[in-house]
């Protein structure tokens, strides 16, 4: 993976941690960056869990990004690059965002990202 592709997709996990560190989503797994071109990700809606206010992330050019809201304690998020088959991911409990394993084959897909994340502690 060239560096700055991995630089985006570091980058783009670490400011949705960031982001739902402060706000919260809608209880279940959501594709919010699905490794199309650059602009608006699928806005994360507020709920009762961890996200209390909606927003809507800027998503890199061909990254795949994933977030669960799993309690009012803990959101979690997955990212990959289809240009890549290293998966990111990382969650509230602490710690950082870092590499959790790599995808099956090239590109990487959603799903490889949300049993990454699912595998995540939840508590």
């Amino acid at each position: 993976m060239k560096t700055s592709t991995m630089k985006n997709v570091i980058m783009g996990s670490v400011l949705a941690v960031a982001a739902v560190t402060s706000l919260s989503a809608n209880g279940a797994t959501q594709s919010i960056c699905t490794g199309g071109a650059a602009g608006d990700g699928q806005q994360v809606a507020a709920g009762t869990d961890f996200v209390k206010v909606a927003f809507t992330p800027k998503c890199s050019a061909n990254v795949i990004l994933t977030g669960e809201d799993v309690s009012a304690t803990v959101y979690k998020v997955g990212s990959a690059s289809l240009k890549g088959k290293t998966i990111f991911a990382g969650s509230s409990l602490g710690g950082s965002v870092g590499n959790v394993g790599t995808c099956a084959a090239s590109p990487c897909t959603s799903s490889e990202v949300s049993t990454k994340i699912a595998a995540l502690p939840s508590s």
